[in-house]
């Protein structure tokens, strides 16, 4: 984003203006503030869903979004929501409709699938809402208030399927109104204020660290997750220094590299 405003009618009120803001890949990205200063509007300009007034959003790569609000009212079955869906991400059909039943057995909806979705309960709903999003492997996501309405064990599994995302390369900007929605995973936090948008401090109080001895000769791959530090390890290897959060994505990305990493020992620090 380069200097993006936007405003609802011409002469009213900013809603945001003088926004400036590079994504970087693998990245996990919180944005926060008080109720009607602008989050779901940065959000929507984000994933495309709106056009800035003034200014310019440039490079945005394959984006999927989870709006605040779902609309139901669409003559689809949850499976065929989400397999048109999928088609329009430029799934092969056959994928697609395997990708809406793994998703929906995921989110605990497995039952629902062949359920209207004006028929399903908001929570339901809300759960069909986040696998739309996910059903493309997106690299960037973006999720408003995306937890909502959902039970403690899809909260979990999607808590699971942003760290599989940021693990896997993408970015994954989102809002939420619980302080401690992946606390201590964000790489970057930025809150809307007056119209502006301003880094605010990462939360790391009483975060803890992993330390992960790794073998290999080979580079390491370019954007793991969480950005990890590299040390000098014991006996000649080579230690990597990640905050909890991010540990476990760290350790598939290294297992799932060509050649992968042969992992010596992991420790908290």
């Amino acid at each position: 984003m380069r200097g993006v405003g936007r405003r609802y009618s011409v002469g009213g009120p900013w809603v945001l203006r003088g926004i400036d803001l590079d994504l970087p890949g693998g990245a996990l990205i919180r944005v926060e503030g008080t109720n009607g200063t602008g989050k779901s509007t940065l959000l929507r300009l984000l994933a495309g869903i709106d056009a800035p007034t003034e200014g310019r959003v440039t490079g945005r790569p394959r984006t999927a979004y989870v709006p605040e609000r779902f609309p139901v009212a669409l003559p689809f079955t949850a499976a065929g929501y989400l397999t048109h869906l999928g088609r329009i991400h430029g799934l092969p059909r056959r994928t697609a409709k395997e990708r809406a039943g793994q998703w929906l057995e995921r989110f605990g909806a497995a039952a629902h699938a062949g359920t209207p979705l004006a028929e399903l309960s908001k929570g339901t709903s809300q759960k069909v809402a986040v696998a739309q999003a996910l059903l493309a492997d997106p690299e960037l996501l973006v999720l408003d208030e995306a937890w909502t309405g959902l039970d403690t064990a899809a909260r979990a599994e999607l808590d699971r399927a942003v760290h599989e995302r940021v693990a896997a390369g993408g970015t994954v900007v989102f809002v939420d109104h619980d302080p401690k929605r992946l606390s201590g995973g964000e790489d970057a936090r930025y809150a809307v204020r007056g119209a502006a948008l301003r880094a605010a401090p990462l939360n790391r109080a009483g975060l803890v660290h992993v330390l992960i001895d790794i073998v290999g000769t080979t580079p390491l791959p370019s954007q793991l997750p969480g950005a990890p530090e590299e040390l000098a390890g014991p006996g000649g290897s080579r230690t990597l220094r990640v905050s909890a959060a991010h540990s476990d994505d760290l350790l598939r990305a290294l297992l799932a590299a060509r050649p992968p990493w042969h992992i010596q020992g992991v420790r908290s620090q």
